[in-house]
């Protein structure tokens, strides 16, 4: 609530423009203009109402004594009259100072039973808070003291210098939008944990001209943590971790699409593992879904950064091998076969399962110039690979053969 002082705001019976020196004259002419009525005056109305020279010599005598009753009588009056003004101010600006006290103490209760952190920033190059709620040591395990130290954004380093430009740029394109600023980043707490906070306020220019920033700073942690595991859960696979078949999907066609435009190779492999319904059988869906697991791992760890590994459905997995040409391709396919083989899985009952794969292998554009093509394509050399007689590699056909079949 916006506080005004005394004579603004509102009818106000104080001139509270009438300092000490001007009240202080107003007095002494007051008293200098009785004195002089009473010495002008005086002898005139005496010798105009006592004709008698004895009794006009009495009121002579008595006149001193009654000026200076007049003029005690005018300064009484003029004191109380300021001394009344005096007292009124006082009382006015006790109860203002109570009212105040009383909004301050309301405002720093809410503040600090705020869920995060209200702050007051100054938006200079050294970045000092001016005030903060007593929310920040539970926010980022630095006391008030501590944040509201010249510079300690910077000293302490609670954001990385790459926020703080992108933090800046956002602030700065909100206050020259006359909007409030919204954003979201990274700090680094005291005890050296990094959390997710949601900052948003306003900027304002002070008293002195300077810039400032003023609003509140939230946890909102476990909304980001959230937030990933849902995008996790939207393009990976919840038993290996891998890409589930729709984010596969549509990083095979990037890649391709990428493979067209340079006029580069692309290689795809198509995975079946080798009698896994004996395993399910044999050992229940959960050791199933462990060979799975500990499987996919290892075909994960045997292939470089930029290839990318992703289960189709079911025991069928697909690697997509950018910039890599057919004997390249054959021999990541055959590596992978047996790094697979050669890695039996340690069931929890202790029982020791060896796993095998059968892998096709498609290539652009020698074997498709789509993903459907290419898909169908590796999925066929993977069934040519079980049908001689699984653990082993094929690779598809070349697409001209079809060509010349259709002529």
């Amino acid at each position: 609530m916006k506080q005004y002082p005394p004579g603004r705001g509102g009818s106000n019976p104080l001139r509270a423009d009438r300092g000490p020196m001007r009240r202080a004259l107003w007095a002494a002419c007051v008293y200098l203009l009785v004195g002089l009525v009473w010495i002008e005056f005086s002898d005139q109305l005496a010798e105009a109402w006592f004709k008698d020279a004895r009794a006009l010599s009495e009121v002579q005598t008595w006149k001193g004594f009654l000026f200076v009753g007049v003029t005690g009588f005018t300064l009484f009056i003029v004191m109380l009259r300021q001394l009344s003004k005096d007292r009124l101010l006082l009382l006015l600006q006790t109860r203002q100072r109570k009212l105040m006290r009383e909004h301050e103490r309301q405002l720093t209760v809410l503040l600090n039973n705020l869920p995060g952190m209200a702050f007051r920033f100054e938006n200079d190059f050294l970045g000092t808070f001016l005030f903060v709620s007593d929310g920040c040591e539970e926010l980022t395990g630095y006391s008030a003291e501590e944040l509201m130290e010249p510079g300690s954004l910077s000293r302490l380093g609670l954001i990385d210098e790459v926020h703080r430009l992108e933090i800046a740029r956002e602030v700065a394109d909100a206050i020259r939008q006359d909007e409030r600023f919204s954003v979201e980043f990274p700090i680094a707490c005291k005890d050296g944990r990094e959390i997710w906070v949601w900052a948003r306020g306003c900027g304002l220019k002070d008293d002195d001209g300077s810039r400032l920033l003023e609003g509140i700073v939230l946890d909102v942690s476990d909304r980001k943590a959230l937030e990933q595991e849902l995008e996790e859960l939207a393009t990976k696979d919840s038993l290996t971790g891998l890409l589930n078949r729709r984010e596969l999907t549509r990083v095979l066609k990037e890649e391709l699409e990428r493979a067209q435009r340079y006029h580069r190779s692309l290689a795809v492999l198509w995975i079946d593992f080798d009698h896994f319904k004996k395993i399910n059988d044999s050992h229940g869906h959960a050791a199933g879904d462990l060979v799975l697991s500990a499987a996919s791992r290892v075909l994960e760890n045997s292939v470089r950064g930029v290839d990318s590994v992703g289960r189709f459905g079911g025991e069928e997995f697909v690697v997509v091998l950018p910039e890599m040409g057919q004997a390249e391709a054959l021999d990541t396919a055959e590596r992978l076969r047996r790094e697979v083989h050669h890695n039996p899985v340690i069931l929890e009952s202790g029982d020791c399962v060896s796993v095998t794969i059968s892998v096709g292998v498609a290539v652009y554009p020698a074997h498709g110039t789509s993903v459907e093509r290419l898909s169908a394509e590796a999925d066929k050399a993977m069934y040519q690979a079980k049908m001689q007689g699984r653990d082993c590699v094929a690779i598809a056909q070349p697409i001209r053969s079809i060509h010349n079949e259709a002529t």
